[in-house]
């Protein structure tokens, strides 16, 4: 930044909420920034999150991104992040995404967590997250980047609402008691074509890990999962690339399928 002032978080979140608004991707923000670590980028991700909740959107959940092992090591990190989901995120089943809706998509399926209960301790456990949670939902989450090309670090994704764009959740709700959640398989098909396979084990492990250092992570942070919330816990396989005219219908085993679908 030799030679030009650091962008305050107030001015970085104005450039991510404008290019969200616009379609328009903007540059890289880690080196406009003065600091790039977890602190500062949730910092801007929460200037937009209040602006959003101001202008009315309804917060119904979070997603959990980076519960690979092996993007946290391309993007030089040792834990996950997060990002809100809104109502007007939500597409439904099979429902066509329209062209131009978002700017360099790509799919991963997920399974999805419905809470019953609010979980607002310091520390949970898997009994916690058992308890808490009404039921599970095959799910494919729609990432997307307000940053031109994915060109991201961890503070770019993090500021960015963790590259949230939208989700797509199954109709059918299955009691954690009836489904492994670790050793699912999950079949991802663009048309006839495998294109990405993997299991809950890719997901730190289990989901159920991912949903516990969520649970943790928003209770100190100050905005603790509530009753109703959504919780995508995380990626079982290799994201996706979407072109216009793609159909993505996932499998996940235990808990059925869900498509996504794009104009």
């Amino acid at each position: 930044m030799t030679g030009t002032s650091p962008l305050a978080p107030a001015a970085a979140a104005a450039l991510l909420k404008a290019a969200h608004a616009s379609g328009e991707a903007i540059a890289p923000l880690r080196d406009r920034l003065a600091a790039t670590d977890a602190d500062a980028a949730y910092a801007i991700q929460e200037l937009n999150t209040r602006a959003w909740l101001a202008e009315g959107r309804r917060l119904v959940g979070r997603k959990i991104g980076l519960t690979s092992l092996a993007v946290q090591a391309q993007l030089g990190v040792d834990q996950p992040d997060f990002g809100m989901l809104f109502a007007d995120m939500a597409v439904g089943d099979g429902e066509p995404v329209p062209a131009g809706r978002l700017i360099q998509p790509k799919v991963e399926a997920e399974v999805a967590l419905v809470l019953g209960r609010d979980l607002t301790h310091e520390r949970h456990t898997y009994a916690d997250l058992l308890r808490a949670t009404e039921y599970a939902l095959p799910a494919i989450e729609i990432v997307d980047s307000r940053i031109a090309g994915w060109n991201i670090r961890f503070a770019d994704t993090v500021a960015d609402n963790a590259s949230s764009g939208l989700f797509v959740l199954g109709g059918r709700p299955v009691r954690l008691a009836d489904v492994d959640l670790t050793a699912c398989a999950m079949q991802m098909c663009r048309g006839d074509a495998v294109v990405s396979r993997g299991n809950g084990r890719a997901c730190l492990g289990s989901p159920l890990n991912a949903a516990v250092w969520l649970a943790d992570t928003m209770a100190r942070r100050g905005r603790p999962l509530l009753a109703g919330d959504i919780v995508l816990t995380g990626a079982l396989g290799p994201m996706v690339a979407v072109q216009s005219g793609d159909r993505f219908d996932v499998s996940i085993e235990g808990l059925g399928g869900v498509s996504a679908v794009f104009d």
